[in-house]
């Protein structure tokens, strides 16, 4: 099926993927946006998957201080190289993690941290398991493997600190 080249922009806008893939997916959702987004994000789960082998030695340190002062996040995420690590997706993507894990105080960043036997429902206090505060649709795991599809580099948060009195 022909594409409307306008469709494949907005999809562009929307999504931050490139063209050809905006493409093929509005190719493969006969030119439907929600299917083609569904589409963009089961193969950004995909390639999420391949890569998560892959090591991670670059990345940042983000912070956040809430505007009251007491209450403060210290966020580590790691990713493949410098060049992703500069970039602005990924200075975005920890800076919305950090203020994340303010409004939702997680304990841990996943579920193998937790000591057995502590809790049953495990997405309520680790990280990457919790509904993301500004879309309840998305993890925050589905939230880097947006970024992993977007990037192509393997991204992963290593830890991070609350500091609250």
């Amino acid at each position: 099926m022909a594409v409307n080249i306008d469709l494949v922009k907005q999809l562009r806008e929307e999504t931050g993927i490139s063209l050809a893939d905006c493409k093929k997916a509005l190719e493969e959702s006969n030119g439907e946006m929600d299917k083609a987004k569904e589409y963009l994000e089961k193969r950004g789960q995909a390639v999420a998957a391949k890569k998560t082998d892959r090591v991670v030695n670059n990345g940042l340190i983000e912070t956040y201080v809430h505007s009251s002062g007491r209450l403060g996040v210290m966020l580590e995420i790691n990713c493949e190289t410098d060049f992703v690590a500069r970039g602005e997706d990924f200075k975005s993507l920890a800076h919305e993690i950090c203020l994340h894990i303010a409004a939702m105080r997680p304990l841990y960043v996943r579920g193998e941290e937790v000591p057995e036997g502590t809790v049953e429902d495990k997405s309520e206090i680790c990280l990457v398991d919790q509904p993301w505060v500004k879309d309840n649709t998305k993890t925050i795991q589905v939230l880097i493997n947006e970024r992993i599809a977007k990037t192509g580099e393997n991204i992963v948060v290593k830890r991070f600190v609350i500091y609250e009195f």
